[in-house]
């Protein structure tokens, strides 16, 4: 039979740095538990804890292969974590970045030209035209800006309406912003894998939801079924908001002050247009653009048939 410890009569001599390393260490495991909540890890880590109390079971009743293998195949564990948990790691030495960071510079650029995204939210959502935008923040996302049509152009509400334009060669993928730029458009994203996500939401929806795990970007989504808004940061998303809520969600998650008036309808911002009434020479910027990938890919491919 196991001997376990007596530990009657047993009483602590807590000190004041006894007590800080149990804050500490409680603190830790209650921010460890914040991150992998709602993500795969926690069926991982099920796993993990019945191995370990295997291996404990193993070595109170004296059971020696048991014993041997499990001890021999823990020490290796450590770097299989490590791949296992690759995703939740990052997030959280990003968060853990992020806290120790003092400057805001990049928030406060990204900041100042918000309202024309959520004029165009609005009038996406009213037209149920579907858009992904992206905003920048402190974690650069430059491997997905790559990934998508470079512009580096002002932002303005009609560049967006263009973009997104149902017949525009860059309409699919989302659109990148950093500060009050347009640094790419047609942009692909990693999709959120949270089993717990509605199974209404579609690939634009996760698309946005899953870059906002990856970094500390923010998400607006508009749905091209229902029109509604969604905004997605910190992998958690608000779906069904008003553009009144998004213009005070963007004023909080950009750091900067939003007085409370109505948002003013797009017809009414000077040089507004709705989608359908765009003027044809954007529309014929973004098609000529897009009819030169092609050419070109054309061109790449008849130069791979004649090497070959």
């Amino acid at each position: 039979m196991p001997k376990f410890p007596n530990f009657s009569g047993y009483s602590p001599h807590l000190t004041s740095g006894s007590i800080l390393d149990i804050l500490l260490v409680s603190f830790l495991i209650y921010q460890f538990l914040l991150l992998v909540r709602g993500t795969r890890a926690v069926p991982m880590l099920t796993g993990v804890g019945a191995l370990v109390i295997a291996f404990y079971i193993a070595h109170l009743t004296n059971l020696r292969t048991l014993d041997w293998l499990v001890g021999t195949i823990l020490p290796y564990s450590i770097f299989a974590l490590i791949v296992i948990f690759q995703t939740e790691i990052r997030q959280a030495l990003a968060r853990l970045g992020r806290n120790l960071t003092l400057s805001r510079s990049s928030q406060n650029g990204a900041s100042d030209a918000f309202d024309d995204i959520v004029m165009a939210a609005s009038t996406f959502s009213q037209d149920q035209t579907g858009a992904l935008v992206v905003i920048e923040r402190e974690i650069g996302l430059r491997t997905y800006i790559e990934s998508g049509v470079a512009l580096d152009a002002h932002l303005s509400y009609d560049l967006l309406a263009t973009l997104f334009r149902p017949s525009a060669p860059l309409h699919d993928g989302a659109v990148i912003l950093q500060k009050d730029r347009v640094a790419a458009a047609a942009c692909f994203l990693p999709l959120s894998m949270n089993p717990l996500l509605s199974t209404q939401l579609g690939t634009r929806h996760r698309a946005g939801i899953g870059i906002t795990e990856e970094t500390d970007a923010v998400s607006v989504i508009v749905s091209e079924e229902t029109g509604g808004i969604s905004i997605a940061v910190g992998g958690q998303v608000e779906r069904d908001i008003t553009p009144e809520r998004l213009r005070l969600r963007l004023a909080e998650l950009l750091t900067r002050y939003a007085p409370q008036s109505v948002l003013s309808h797009p017809s009414a911002h000077p040089g507004a247009h709705s989608i359908s009434q765009l003027t044809s020479n954007s529309a014929d910027v973004l098609l000529s653009h897009g009819e030169d990938r092609a050419l070109r890919s054309q061109e790449r491919g008849g130069e791979r048939g004649d090497q070959s």
